[in-house]
């Protein structure tokens, strides 16, 4: 028999998607638009087609009701593909998935949680102190992901739950993602995002920093004019500061 004939016609494994998270104050599609051209220059592919997920819960869904097919439309403009919509109350669940869109129930709409929030309880009575508190308990440190060989265009690496670490070149074109930091002790031409998951203390460190996109906790900063000049093919580490990433000398 051949494998063709013996093998399942279908197969589900688990897999690790990063997407993207649109954080938007306002369903008004024109004023997304206008900041979305200010955000990316008008370049069409500054997102290089990534998933996303359209976080609503800062938005006042009672006073409009959102044009998903509209939204849809837009984000896909700019290369980016809406998956799912994040923080929507649930009488609108059924014309989100009507529009092909999943519901990420990782968080509940801020209003139904207000809503649903218990009234506080009583405050226990005061206990006697303890003698003696137990001594700390040790954590073991997080472990990370090394790469030892060149990382190609068009390749992505995601360290999932930890840092990266990458010993050789990052081409331009390629993609590393770590929920951690990431570390390259080489040159990083391609994009490198750190903190994918919002940790805002990562960071992104570079041997010799060219990199075309860094990010830290969904903060993007490209570089079409390229790397400041004192900086670039320098040794330099990329941080968050509040909405601003800094990219600095890590030289003495």
């Amino acid at each position: 028999m051949s494998k063709a004939q013996s093998s399942k016609p279908i197969e589900i494994k688990i897999s690790t998607v990063v997407a993207v998270a649109v954080i938007l104050r306002t369903v008004d599609a024109g004023a997304l638009d206008a900041a979305m051209k200010s955000m990316t220059g008008g370049a069409p592919d500054y997102f290089d087609n990534e998933f996303a997920v359209l976080d609503v819960s800062d938005c006042d869904l009672s006073a409009a009701t959102p044009d998903w097919p509209a939204l849809i439309s837009l984000f896909k403009t700019y290369s980016l593909n809406p998956v799912a919509v994040r923080g929507a109350q649930s009488g609108q669940h059924e014309a989100i998935v009507a529009c092909g869109l999943s519901i990420d129930t990782l968080a509940r709409p801020r209003q139904e949680e207000a809503a649903a929030a218990p009234a506080p309880a009583p405050a226990p009575a005061p206990v006697p102190a303890p003698v003696a508190a137990p001594a700390p308990v040790a954590v073991a440190a997080s472990s990370a992901m090394i790469v030892d060989t060149p990382v190609r265009a068009g390749q992505r690496i995601y360290a999932r739950g930890c840092d990266l670490i990458v010993t050789a070149i990052v081409n331009n074109g390629a993609e590393l993602i770590a929920d951690g930091s990431i570390h390259v002790y080489a040159p990083l031409r391609g994009r490198a995002l750190a903190g994918a998951t919002g940790n805002a203390e990562a960071r992104i460190f570079a041997l010799s920093m060219e990199a075309e996109l860094v990010s830290i906790a969904g903060v993007y900063r490209t570089f079409e004019s390229g790397i400041p000049k004192e900086l670039a093919k320098q040794p330099a580490q990329v941080r968050l500061a509040g909405d601003r990433i800094d990219v600095l000398s890590v030289r003495a």
